[in-house]
């Protein structure tokens, strides 16, 4: 046994702990039954199939048991799991299979129209849809035999995840998730949201993002906690199961908690055991924190991005009105600076850029070493995010350096969008900022110029993103100019493109 197989040393503490219930099948399985399928997959697919470690397997699905079952997999085998965003388009998951090098695929049948006429899907030697996985771990739960355990020698740097992030570039970058991160997550995390293997909560995030995985269900596995699996967010059905299964701690992004407090179901719902919700992704507005608090259910938001942590602030929740704006102060085990432009440290009160230090930095990412040297220097970890720290140590985001917008708790990243885009035949010049937006906190605002001759449409722009992104990175507002301001340097001004909005 290593020491990074969670499930394992679980398996002899608390074997008949439920770890995870399925709420859209009703399955339920403890420790040591995911122990015993994680084993038999490790197994099954090192012996059968030539998995080692640091083999990737590309997974594309939604919250199931099964994804669990790899989860325990991967800490066992080495193997490194590639969570799929089934939002992209086939061309979009093409590149990351083919980027990634996975030497498996696990897929749910319901997106295998999706991939399966992609060029990089048709070379992957193993493949298995979700549905024969599940079988196979059926059975496996009524064998009575004990799966030979595949014995593998790992270490904190060996990655468990690659967590693909669309970049400030035309391509997304894979950043390299390690069992070292996934730990000093887990502690911190613990430290600061005080979890216990007492604690109840649910995880409807996709399993895409590092949210999904590291902001609470990774942590609950770690603390002996039991987390309720479910496929997806609907407001009314939250509310109705975080009083049906006392949960005590739920997260969430901005977007839905104003969702549930607009719900019907809102006031009948009893949460008196919720010690707190976490909010994290973008600021959550005071008017918004002042209805869950008159509902006595807390608000504690944070911080916190993929390459790092992702947990790296908190803001209590006594301190959720009284530091309006703030993320809330650093995390254990981080060191922070806020520095200029010359790489200099700033006193509380002036913008800086945030600098991260913590056995929770990423290595980099995967085959892109010239964005890792640019990311990573001496062991800090660039952010890009402007903030300021006021004189309590409080910090608080001003801007994101690198354009980045959140929409409905997705990062959307305009040179992603703006390069695809440019492609269009009839589109001269593009930039992209964020906006305002009353039902997603932020929205995409693109600013077009067409090409002399031509003529173009906004919903013809609209059919064309479409077909190539993800809908949630398409901009929801275009507007056509004749020319896009610059500064003196020659470059798009995004300062005077908002003042433009």
């Amino acid at each position: 046994m290593n020491s990074f197989d969670w499930f394992a040393k679980w398996a002899i503490y608390n074997p008949f702990r439920i770890a995870f219930k399925e709420f859209e099948t009703d399955r339920e399985y403890s420790y040591s039954q995911f122990d015993r399928m994680g084993n038999y997959v490790a197994a099954l697919i090192h012996h059968q199939h030539g998995f080692v470690k640091g083999d990737r397997l590309a997974v594309i699905s939604d919250n199931n048991m099964e994804y669990i079952v790899l989860f325990a997999t991967a800490q066992k085998l080495g193997i490194t799991i590639v969570p799929l965003n089934y939002r992209l388009t086939p061309a979009e998951l093409d590149f990351i299979i083919s980027d990634a090098d996975v030497k498996g695929i696990v897929f749910e049948e319901k997106y295998f129209e999706k991939i399966k006429n992609l060029d990089s899907f048709k070379v992957i030697p193993f493949k298995m849809s979700v549905e024969e996985l599940k079988q196979i771990n059926d059975e496996n739960l009524k064998d009575k035999s004990a799966p030979l355990p595949v014995t593998v020698e790992l270490h904190g740097d060996d990655p468990i995840f690659i967590l693909y992030t669309s970049g400030t570039t035309a391509f997304p970058k894979g950043a390299l998730y390690t069992h070292k991160m996934l730990f000093w997550n887990s502690i911190n995390t613990e430290l600061r949201l005080d979890i216990t293997s007492n604690d109840i909560s649910i995880n409807c995030a996709p399993p895409f993002h590092t949210g999904g995985w590291n902001v609470l269900l990774t942590p609950f596995i770690h603390h002996d906690a039991y987390t309720l699996i479910m496929r997806g967010f609907d407001a009314d059905l939250i509310l109705e199961m975080l009083e049906l299964e006392r949960a005590t701690i739920w997260w969430a992004v901005p977007t839905m908690l104003k969702m549930m407090a607009e719900s019907p179901a809102f006031t009948k719902a009893r949460l008196n055991r919720l010690r707190y919700l976490v909010v994290g992704g973008e600021s959550l507005p005071i008017p918004v924190i002042e209805l869950w608090h008159r509902k006595g259910v807390l608000i504690r938001q944070g911080y916190g991005l993929t390459e790092v942590g992702p947990n790296v602030t908190s803001l209590d929740q006594k301190d959720a009105t009284r530091k309006k704006g703030s993320i809330g102060t650093m995390n254990f085990y981080y060191e922070a600076k806020l520095v200029n432009d010359k790489g200099l440290e700033v006193p509380a009160g002036e913008a800086g850029e945030l600098l991260l230090k913590a056995p929770t930095v990423t290595p980099g990412y995967w085959k892109n070493a010239k964005a890792t040297a640019e990311t990573i220097e001496d062991g800090w970890f660039h952010t890009g995010d402007l903030m300021k720290k006021d004189l309590e140590g409080y910090y608080y985001v001003l801007d994101r350096i690198k354009n980045m917008y959140i929409s409905g708790g997705e990062n959307v990243y305009p040179a992603e969008v703006e390069h695809m885009i440019r492609q269009h035949p009839a589109v001269s010049e593009v930039a992209i900022i964020g906006v305002p937006d009353e039902r997603w906190g932020e929205a995409g605002k693109a600013f077009v110029v067409v090409k002399h001759g031509e003529t173009l449409s906004r919903d013809l722009l609209a059919a064309y993103c479409l077909e190539r992104i993800a809908k949630y990175k398409i901009p929801k507002h275009f507007e056509f100019v004749d020319s896009l301001p610059k500064n003196d340097a020659g470059k798009i001004d995004r300062k005077r493109l908002r003042e433009i909005h």
